[in-house]
């Protein structure tokens, strides 16, 4: 399961009047830890911003699941909730769940989520659909294995 932190990073941009004003970025970042959205924030931020900026906050999110699109760049995020039975007692038990989905509005959103959740056996309800200040998603881009290790699913169990 991936594991997404929102850093804030503070930066300088030019305004559209030609002025340096000091603005402030959300950025969601799939990260192992803190120290590892740190890391790749700052490797992010070499790349993309000039002058003095730096990392501000960093918090982890509740968020399980992305949905990207080519078409948006504004993102939404967006509880879906479902209806489990507890094993133990046979009670009905919420679950809720968080997926950040880009889209052009909050109606496309929200289509978006249904297309996704086509055929899911389980009934489930999108109570809340709302627009995030989340400026980029940077999931884990996978890296080659190298040649001295195996993929845990081809090493033989005991």
């Amino acid at each position: 399961m991936k594991t997404w932190y929102n850093c804030k990073v503070k930066h300088n941009q030019e305004a559209d009047d030609g002025m340096l004003k000091q603005v402030t970025d959300s950025f969601l970042i799939d990260a192992v830890s803190y120290t590892d959205a740190e890391t790749r924030m700052n490797e992010i931020g070499a790349q993309d911003f000039s002058g003095e900026w730096g990392v501000t906050q960093i918090t982890k999110t509740n968020i399980v699941e992305v949905i990207p699109s080519e078409e948006a760049e504004t993102w939404f995020k967006c509880k879906v909730t479902y209806s489990t039975v507890d094993g133990d007692n046979d009670k009905e038990k919420k679950i809720n769940t968080y997926m950040l989905v880009a889209a052009l509005h909050a109606k496309q959103a929200f289509e978006m989520i249904e297309e996704h959740f086509k055929g899911m056996l389980v009934p489930y309800d999108i109570p809340s659909i709302a627009m995030t200040n989340i400026i980029e998603v940077y999931p884990y881009e996978r890296e080659e294995i190298p040649s001295n290790l195996k993929p845990l699913s081809e090493v033989e169990q005991d």
